[in-house]
């Protein structure tokens, strides 16, 4: 995941304006924009993290770091205003220690065991700058110096304030305010001169010199680029030059002293796993030391490690089993000069200095070979020493077939020897690659004493701190000054103490101010005047000259109002209404009022419901009182969070339920919505049990059991109440018999329940109108619940339609209503294209009709 991190100019020179009509800053923030824009184009943009510091103090300066959003970026960078000076060096330092914050935490730089390149966290620094002189509150400074103390835990054991995975780019904007006359040269963008573009080639970036719109966005195209996931290393010649080429032996011997291609300062490039999308790898590059055990210290390295390469044609080694890493070169005049010699077949061995316990110049861990299509030059990386381990290895497999010898056992001894400890582990997970994993004892230290290891475990503890700080310091503002403070002018007398200002204010008031003779004008130096009213923010004194012409007259009457008020205590340069002048971007922001404004009195009455504030917003509008539709009410209902469907709680009619636009026309019943209302304390109306509860299904199908089916539970605690009495079993139980029962205990006024809800529930007695009309209202309540939940189960994808024939079944009332009911329901399903069940659903209307043609025929039997 590559880290972008946008270094932007702030300082006061970056206020003036270009030939285009906009100041640096502006065009440092629309390349900021292009940029992302630019990088969005690719599919690997997606991990990228976006940082913005500007040139502010820590932490003020930081405006997006670890934590902050993509949205926060870009608003930050929106606000940046150019006010301050170019304290370039400090910054830089920032942004170092803000991108290096948690690499002791992860055990990235793996100090004292090896430089692994597959461990990495790749971060381009775009550095946007004008390019003028390094002021600071020190001076003026001619180069570029990075602050050496810093609070990054850790920082001593590098050299350098940067990692070898951390590019420095700059733009330095060179747009003059006059358009010229000039054609643009046509070709690249050459390098800065100012003081940052010696800092951008140390980390293997570079500067680009901006004198136009069209050479700005050639940059940003070129820095797109440049985002590859890699390190720098620095590769430098040892030894003698190759032969030269018989072909181009006379332009070989023209050549002599120092090349460009003898030293080069280049990335290689760390390519992620494509199933993974991580680095893989098994070798490190070796320290420029030997570990000791007795150190107490590690010595600190450089950011880079300095490889050398001898021009010495050797044999590339290769052995199957064994592990080996390949990275390939950035394009430099090294890789060029390889490609040119055309030579695939042998390789350069690398090394670094001082790594091996005997030998200056240390043993060889890997070679530089140009590919076999002469394409590019890619550094292979092995076992250390490897021109002894790799034929030991191979007579192991080949010869030995994985039992060793005493004679071999004493080579790789030897070898072990000659080889520093923090390759073991390395070597370990290599042989058991191979499979011979008992060739290295278990209890081989690694090289690193106690004491540094506990020091680096003191460093890690210490970063997290220091990480978790400056992560909740990012975002603050700088404190404003807690009152006014006095200035003190000079030596010269104060306006207060001459005479003609107290002569001219006598005249105008009447009398003179209370001022003492002496006065001295030192007594007062570095003192702050308290203010009364804390929530005032204090104001300084406006420029005179920023004042246009036409308003000098206003702003004289507003300064002799502010002198002669007395009984204000504040200096007002503004009008009332100016006052109360917001920005159109902060109008709305209720929310910031909401927070500053006092704690509001508690209410007097708890038990009244609290008025919800609509400013601003017309979607919190509490829809508690709107009309709805009561299929959209039985949609919502079953749904709320929280509650299970089968939970009683659902009918008690706590909060409103939230409206659905409804898409059937079936659902658009157009009656307003009433509140359900919850079952009475009183025994329930006898006349409830008699709404008739026709079943399609079996009687004796365990489908129909409210118990099956949480939803059909729902309805029928909906149609019983909410207690869910035996009544409800014996009525689903019954068949055409239980039907004439029921006509012939409303005749006699009475039910016949079980023995005891009998005793506990005395009849009620009701007319025929009203029981018939009870009936009516209960059958079209339940067919609309049914209506709503069939309707949304049609809706739902697949073909999974047990539910809504389950629901079929439940339907109430007479043999026309439900034949109405079902037709409606295959119209729905054709809004759908449901073929499937519409022939479903037509078997089942047949099926109904054969069902009550067998009744009648047994009636009239």
């Amino acid at each position: 995941m590559p880290v972008l991190l946008f270094l932007i100019d702030t300082s006061a020179s970056m206020n003036q304006r270009t030939h285009l009509g906009t100041t640096y800053l502006d065009i440092a923030k629309g390349a900021v924009e292009t940029f992302i824009k630019l990088r969005g184009r690719d599919p690997a943009s997606r991990g990228d993290r976006y940082m913005l510091v500007n040139f502010e103090d820590v932490p003020y300066g930081i405006k997006a770091g670890w934590k902050e959003s993509h949205a926060t970026f870009m608003t930050e960078l929106r606000n940046l205003q150019a006010t301050g000076l170019t304290t370039i060096g400090q910054s830089l330092r920032n942004a170092f220690d803000l991108l290096n914050l948690n690499r002791l935490v992860t055990g990235i730089d793996n100090y004292g065991q090896g430089r692994n390149p597959f461990f990495l966290e790749p971060a381009i620094i775009i550095a946007i700058s004008d390019g003028n002189k390094l002021t600071s509150g020190s001076g003026v400074q001619e180069e570029l110096h990075l602050p050496l103390t810093t609070p990054l835990p850790g920082s001593e054991l590098t050299k350098e304030p940067f990692r070898w995975d951390q590019r420095l780019f700059a733009l330095v904007l060179r747009i003059p305010g006059n358009a010229s006359v000039e054609p643009e040269p046509v070709g690249g963008v050459p390098p800065d001169d100012s003081p940052i573009t010696p800092m951008c080639e140390v980390t293997g970036g570079r500067s680009y010199s901006v004198f136009s719109q069209r050479t700005l966005n050639q940059c940003l195209e070129s820095l797109v680029q440049k985002i590859q996931s890699g390190v720098v290393i620095k590769f430098e010649k040892t030894g003698p030059d190759p032969p030269p080429l018989e072909a181009d032996a006379p332009a070989e011997a023209q050549k002599s002293g120092v090349q460009p291609w003898h030293c080069c300062h280049k990335l290689i490039y760390v390519r992620p796993n494509p199933k993974t999308g991580v680095p893989i790898g098994h070798w490190p590059i070796p320290e420029a030391f030997w570990p000791d055990q007795n150190s107490p210290t590690l010595p600190p390295r450089s950011a880079h490690p300095h490889v050398r390469f001898s021009c010495l044609d050797a044999e590339p080694m290769v052995i199957d089993k064994v592990p080996f890493d390949k990275y390939e070169l950035e394009p430099s005049p090294l890789t060029q000069y390889i490609l040119e010699r055309k030579s695939p077949h042998t390789c350069w061995q690398v090394f670094v200095c001082n790594s091996a316990k005997y030998s200056d110049l240390g043993q060889p861990f890997g070679y530089l070979k140009a590919s076999t299509a002469l394409n590019c030059v890619n550094l292979f990386v092995m076992p250390y020493n490897y021109p002894v381990l790799l034929p030991l290895l191979d007579d192991l497999i080949k010869v030995h077939k994985f039992k060793p010898t005493l004679k071999w056992r004493q080579s790789f001894e030897n070898y072990l020897k000659t080889m520093p400890p923090y390759y073991i582990g390395s070597l370990r997970k290599a042989l058991r690659i191979m499979g011979a994993p008992n060739l290295l004892a278990d209890n081989m230290e690694y090289g690193l004493s106690y004491s540094v290891v506990s020091y680096l475990k003191k460093l890690s503890q210490q970063s997290k701190i220091e990480y978790d700080r400056l992560i909740s310091s990012i975002g603050k503002k700088l404190p404003a000054e807690a009152g006014i403070k006095v200035r003190w002018r000079g030596g010269g007398i104060s306006l207060a103490q001459r005479r003609d200002f107290i002569q001219q204010l006598q005249s105008l008031t009447g009398d003179g101010p209370s001022l003492p003779l002496e006065l001295n004008p030192k007594e007062f130096q570095g003192f702050h005047l308290a203010m009364l009213n804390k929530g005032l923010k204090p104001q300084s004194f406006r420029n005179p000259y920023d004042i246009p012409r036409s308003h000098l007259l206003d702003q004289l009457s507003r300064m002799r109002r502010n002198l002669l008020n007395t009984s204000v205590c504040t200096l007002r340069g503004q009008d009332s209404d100016q006052l109360h002048s917001v920005p159109i971007a902060q109008m709305g922001n209720y929310q910031d009022f909401l927070k500053s404004a006092p704690q509001p009195l508690r209410d007097a009455d708890p038990e009244q419901p609290k008025r919800l504030h609509t400013f601003g917003n017309p979607f919190k509008l509490d829809k508690k009182g709107m009309m709805i539709d009561e299929a959209d009410e039985f949609v919502t209902g079953p749904q709320s969070k929280g509650k299970r469907p089968g939970d009683s709680s659902n009918n008690t009619g706590g909060g409103g339920p939230k409206r659905r636009r409804c898409m059937s026309p079936l659902l658009r019943l157009g009656r307003a919505y009433t509140p359900p209302v919850s079952p009475p304390a009183s025994p329930r109306p006898a006349a409830a049990s008699l709404v008739l509860n026709v079943h399609f299904a079996d009687e004796d199908s365990s489908d129909s059991s409210p118990e099956s089916d949480p939803m059909a539970n729902h309805l029928t605690q909906n149609h019983y109440g909410a207690d869910g009495g035996p009544d409800s079993e014996a009525d689903r139980s019954s068949g055409p018999a239980d039907h004439q029962e029921n006509h012939a205990e409303a005749g006699d006024g009475r039910l016949r329940d079980e023995q005891g809800m009998a005793e506990e529930h005395p009849a009620r007695y009701l007319s025929a109108v009203s029981l018939k009309q009870r009936i009516h209202t209960e059958t079209t309540k339940v067919n609309n619940e049914l209506r709503a939940l069939i309707t949304k189960e049609i809706r739902k994808p697949g073909r999974h339609y047990e539910k809504i024939f389950l629901l079929l079944k439940q339907i109430q009332g007479t043999l026309d209503t439900r034949l109405i009911f079902l037709q409606n329901i295959i119209k729905e399903a054709a809004r759908f294209k449901k073929r499937v069940l519409i022939e479903q659903l037509e078997n089942f209307l047949e099926e109904i009709h054969s069902r009550a043609n067998n009744i009648n025929h047994v009636d009239s039997l």
